[in-house]
């Protein structure tokens, strides 16, 4: 049996004719660059998200960039975040010319340890950008409280946890890109919410901040050739948001099915003889949603496991290989192996399985016999 990490072909077959229609439509109009597909989608990202704004860009790596442009991040300035994360993350700091500065994840759920990043907050500390990582909201409240205590920003980097619920108690959710001062979203085609290329989303609940995004998506002009800022060309084109549109209807039911998966993965990973299984499934913090942009599991001898399933048909990735204080880009930082070990135990140990809303059940079980036969073959 083959099973693919993503199948993108079995999903566009089932709207296709949606699709191709609404693809159709803006090459009818002929209006591309941003325009009413565009504003639509913005409407309904911002509304699913509980937040009163949204402002479509580029990408999501821009939507970072932008976000720290628009509340004046700077060259001298630092941002704490987490070294266990895409690259896009800290790039984005780098961009606008501050420093990031890295804190150690938790290891369960391989977000950020709100208990580790007090101790990081200097002077030239500026702003926090969390990241909500494999679809699960990171533990926003003592977050969002120290950001009050030290008058930082807040940007929440929501880049593979659209729809994603933060539920700390019964009384009050979040849903991620309403929490922080800012949110950023990827439309990246391997998300729940994925385009026919790049495209990202900010979101806000701050008029001002929301206009200054929009401001320096299109150069810093609020009407054309006058500028009143320097910004950058980083627009939502309208073919996308068409995509994106007619997506849309179907993310909640996408979700629940990857949802669907992830318990199903769980009830058969329990069902295996534990003896000889040295596996960690995905822990949920609190009472959160946690969406599955990636069902991630914590496995001793990873990379032989991964040869092993490939062998067998089954394809995986890993999310993230090296942890970014250790890339080659940031050694001038001056953090060297050890620094972090969570971080460099989950870029070591993590396996990302398939958990797209196609995936079967025979799928699943074929998945994770074949990971129950490789670890049985060593014991004595």
């Amino acid at each position: 049996m083959n099973v693919p990490f993503l199948d993108l072909k079995a999903q566009y077959q089932k709207i296709k004719k949606e699709v191709d229609q609404a693809v159709a439509e803006v090459i009818s109009e002929q209006y591309f660059i941003l325009g009413p597909k565009v504003e639509a989608l913005e409407e309904v990202i911002a509304s699913y998200s509980s937040a009163r704004h949204g402002i479509g860009v580029a990408s999501g790596s821009d939507a970072l960039m932008l976000s720290l442009m628009a509340v004046g991040i700077r060259v001298g300035d630092e941002v704490i975040t987490s070294p266990f994360t895409f690259f896009a993350t800290a790039g984005s700091i780098t961009k606008v010319g501050a420093t990031p500065v890295f804190v150690d994840i938790d290891p369960k759920t391989y977000n950020v340890d709100p208990s580790q990043i007090s101790e990081r907050i200097t002077p030239k500390t500026k702003a926090i950008i969390p990241v909500h990582l494999f679809g699960q909201c990171a533990d926003m409240e003592p977050i969002k409280e120290l950001a009050r205590r030290y008058d930082l920003w807040l940007v929440e980097d929501a880049a593979q946890a659209i729809g994603s619920d933060y539920i700390k108690d019964s009384h009050t959710t979040q849903r991620a890109g309403s929490i922080g001062d800012l949110g950023c979203f990827s439309f990246y085609p391997s998300k729940n919410l994925g385009g026919f290329g790049d495209g990202g989303m900010v979101t806000a609940n701050d008029d001002e901040l929301a206009d200054r995004v929009r401001l320096l998506r299109v150069h810093g002009a609020s009407r054309k050739y006058y500028y009143q800022i320097v910004g950058v060309n980083s627009r939502l084109d309208a073919l996308q948001a068409a995509v994106l549109l007619v997506k849309f209807h179907y993310l909640e039911e996408w979700t629940e099915k990857r949802r669907e998966n992830a318990d199903y993965y769980n009830h058969l990973f329990e069902g295996i003889d534990h003896q000889a299984l040295d596996i960690e499934t995905p822990y949920v913090q609190y009472r959160n949603r946690h969406i599955y942009n990636q069902y991630v599991i914590k496995v001793s001898k990873r990379d032989e496991l991964r040869k092993f399933l490939s062998r067998e048909g089954i394809v995986t990735d890993i999310y993230y290989p090296l942890p970014l204080h250790l890339q080659e880009c940031y050694r001038d930082l001056g953090y060297g192996e050890g620094d972090f070990p969570h971080a460099e135990g989950a870029a070591r140990e993590t396996l990302a399985l398939p958990i797209y809303p196609e995936l079967t059940k025979e799928q699943q079980e074929y998945v994770v016999s074949k990971i129950g036969e490789f670890f049985h073959s060593f014991v004595p």
